[in-house]
């Protein structure tokens, strides 16, 4: 478990099943998550279960943000590379909960995580250029745009541009 200030992230536990199935189906989030349809829960399940795998094995891993002992959102470390210490980020934050500043403090714990524990050497984010707001959170945690790919994302009938973003570990 992480402990910021307001917020803490913890591993997924099986109490947590019905607050995946209802964020992962949710299809508002299915742009930046990838899906293209909705999970069972029997799936939910399995994905649970296996959780206990460390990042090592998974080449991923999921925490959930929790305030007050509520879920409010998820923050995942995916496509791990050990080999050249790098790891992709993203985050979700219920739209109840957002502009709470729980976002901007998930990432910074899962930073210093990153870079104290896992000793990686980047991390990167894959932003549609249309998301002002996590393009705010990335860089105000000083990650740079290094690159835009062209018509990346096909989304309610139109294209999007991906930016990406990426924070080098200066301190190694």
């Amino acid at each position: 478990m992480l402990q910021g200030k307001n917020i803490v992230l913890r591993a997924i536990e099986p109490e947590d099943l019905n607050f995946l199935f209802d964020t992962e189906n949710n299809q508002d989030f299915w742009e930046v998550s990838g899906t293209v349809s909705p999970f069972s829960k029997h799936i939910l399940k399995q994905y649970i279960a296996n959780a206990h795998q460390s990042i090592f094995e998974a080449l991923q891993l999921r925490f959930i943000i929790e305030v007050n002992n509520t879920p409010v959102g998820m923050i995942d470390l995916f496509d791990f590379d050990p080999i050249h210490h790098r790891a992709g980020i993203g985050i979700i934050i219920l739209p109840t909960f957002e502009r709470q500043g729980y976002a901007s403090e998930a990432l910074e714990l899962l930073i210093s995580y990153s870079f104290n524990t896992l000793q990686l050497h980047q991390l990167y984010a894959n932003i549609t250029a249309d998301n002002n707001r996590s393009i705010q959170l990335f860089t105000h945690k000083n990650f740079r745009k290094v690159g835009c790919k062209k018509d990346w994302i096909y989304s309610k009938n139109i294209y999007k541009d991906e930016l990406l973003f990426q924070l080098i570990n200066t301190h190694e």
